[in-house]
């Protein structure tokens, strides 16, 4: 399949690292389905693709909301007919996360909800979708947060940052990922876990270090691959250990 001929759908593309794998998916060639449940700042986002070339449409979806993903799914299956790659980019923080004898139970849930959960029912309901696909893939936006050999390590740069709620959701997402590629493999679905590593947005208060640009780089590369492994955890710079 052609970088031309790729449909793929991005969660939380309104803004962000997914609009950045929209944009430059986009321009490689892919028609781009902008996931959003904010229908001003998507309207804007996909504005801005356009004016860009970018062969960018709306999707409205709500992680949180059953009836929204279906109605998603219907939108996508009515216009498109299938689905070649899925981004599940869409992720949440909650001020009162923290570490784990003292984080909010209501905000850990809350954080599950949208990054796990969320994400899980938003794959499930896309497979029929990506199983007509000739060259399926599923990118879970994950985070180092997310492994648990490094939050293990006390020597890792980001040892101190112990959010119950967040780091627990990524890892959950990892462990998603590697059941995910098992149960897929013999269809040809390939999943991926990705690490955009420590990126401004707004979900940090752009405190990141990397541009957007750098924060999509993995995910962009594995969205325009053809073949390769499936069951990975990796970033721009290589694998990172689960």
């Amino acid at each position: 399949m052609t970088q031309q001929e790729r449909i793929t759908l991005i969660t939380g593309a309104n803004k962000g690292i997914g609009l950045e794998v929209a944009r430059q998916l986009g321009k490689a060639g892919h028609r781009v389905l902008l996931g959003a449940r904010d229908a001003g700042r998507a309207q804007a986002a996909a504005d801005r693709l356009r004016g860009e070339g970018v062969d960018a449409r709306i999707v409205a979806i709500d992680l949180d909301n059953p009836a929204s993903i279906a109605a998603a799914v219907a939108d996508v299956e009515r216009h498109e007919g299938r689905l070649d790659v899925l981004v599940n980019n869409a992720a949440i923080v909650d001020p009162a996360d923290g570490p784990a004898g003292t984080a909010d139970l209501a905000a850990v849930r809350r954080i599950f909800d949208t990054n796990f959960f969320g994400s899980i029912a938003v794959t499930q309901a896309f497979l029929p979708l990506l199983r007509k696909s000739d060259a399926g893939r599923i990118i879970n936006v994950s985070s180092g947060l997310g492994s648990i050999a490094l939050n293990a390590d006390p020597k890792w740069e980001y040892a101190a940052v112990k959010l119950l709620g967040y780091n627990g959701s990524k890892a959950a997402l990892n462990l998603f990922t590697v059941i995910l590629a098992a149960e897929l493999e013999g269809e040809g679905i390939r999943v991926h876990a990705v690490n955009p590593g420590y990126t401004a947005t707004d979900l940090n208060g752009n405190s990141g270090h990397q541009t957007v640009a750098e924060g999509a780089q993995e995910i962009i590369r594995l969205a325009r691959l053809d073949g390769g492994p499936t069951g990975t955890f990796t970033n721009k710079d290589g694998t990172d250990p689960w």
